[in-house]
Parts: C-alpha cells; structure tokens; sequence
C-alpha cells in the first residue's frame, strides 16, 4: 500500500545508496531497506505507536531496531541531509 508519507522513487534514488552501503553482518535481509525506511516515515508522519504500524510495513521490531541502527550510526541523519539539499 501507498501513504502520503512514502518516500517518493525520486527521493528514494537520491538515498538509496546510503543503505546499500550498510551491511549486516552477512544475515540474509528480509525487508527492503526502501520499506523500513518509508516505516519510520509513517510512524514520524502519524505519530503512531512503533507497535501499531500497519501490518503491510515489516513487523514494528525491525523497523524500531533498523531506525536505531540509522540514527546510532549518524546515517538517518545523512539521508534526510541529502533530502532537503535535493528539495533546495
């Protein structure tokens, strides 16, 4: 499913290279990084609770645990950096 708070493939191309770059630790990755990453969006957009994220986003402990990861890391950071330099 689509929500507004989607990341566009637009925007999606200018940052997809930040998360193709993270590795971990060899596990097989279940979720695209572009879900997880729309995931964190909606619950930043809605406010909702990590727990109550719609069930076609991945499950809410891996969304929580990939945007730990992303702002630990200075990555999450980075990635919305480049989105509003590309909005200028």
């Amino acid at each position: 499913m689509t929500y507004p708070s989607n990341l566009t493939t637009k925007q999606w191309h200018v940052v997809k290279h930040l998360f193709e770059k993270e590795k971990r630790g060899g596990h097989f990755r279940v979720y695209s990084k572009k879900k997880l990453v729309d995931a964190v969006l909606y619950v930043n957009k809605t406010g909702c609770q990590w727990r109550q994220l719609p069930k076609d986003f991945p499950k809410w402990t891996a969304v929580h645990a990939f945007y730990q990861r992303s702002t630990a890391s200075g990555l999450w950071d980075k990635m919305l950096a480049l989105l509003v330099k590309k909005a200028e």
